[in-house]
């Protein structure tokens, strides 16, 4: 299966997103706090999810990024496709000459999994995924540990050392 780093940590970046659509615009340094993704590779991933106008940036103090329509209209597929990640279980990336330049055996099963999986993806938007009650307790434990991250830098900037 050819799902990489890149696919999953722009879905997990994008159901953040959504989680935190109420906030207003999102910070990536928010997002890469949270996620535990680089900052930089967040930069790369969004400059491809903005061009598939699946993003939107607001610049200046207080901007970031936000959905660009609804979460109930954003596919994992399309997400996915946004960061040139296809979903393929063939070994040929579906140009069906697997075995020496013909089709192996098992092309079509190999194929027929890979369309499967798509479907799969093409069916599931973000919405239902930040409905899940286990996201939602997984995105509260990231907020509260990135909130005593913060209240421990402000402390440790405001107080002698010996005080913390």
């Amino acid at each position: 299966m050819k799902l990489t780093a890149r696919g999953r940590y722009a879905v997990t970046a994008m159901v953040d997103l959504a989680m935190h659509e109420h906030d207003g615009p999102i910070s990536l340094s928010d997002i890469s706090d949270r996620q535990a993704i680089s900052l930089s590779y967040l930069e790369q991933l969004f400059a491809k999810l903005k061009r598939s106008h699946l993003v939107d940036s607001v610049r200046g103090p207080g901007g970031g990024y936000q959905l660009s329509r609804s979460c109930r209209e954003i596919f994992i597929a399309d997400i996915v496709g946004s960061v040139d990640e296809h979903v393929d279980a063939t070994r040929c990336a579906g140009k069906a000459d697997c075995q020496g330049g013909e089709t192996c055996l098992t092309h079509e099963l190999w194929s027929d999994l890979s369309e499967q999986i798509h479907n799969f993806l093409s069916g599931v938007d973000l919405g239902s995924l930040v409905e899940k009650r286990q996201t939602q307790k997984i995105a509260r434990r990231q907020n509260a540990f990135q909130a005593d991250s913060a209240h421990t830098q402000i402390k440790s900037l405001l107080l002698p050392a010996e005080q913390i």
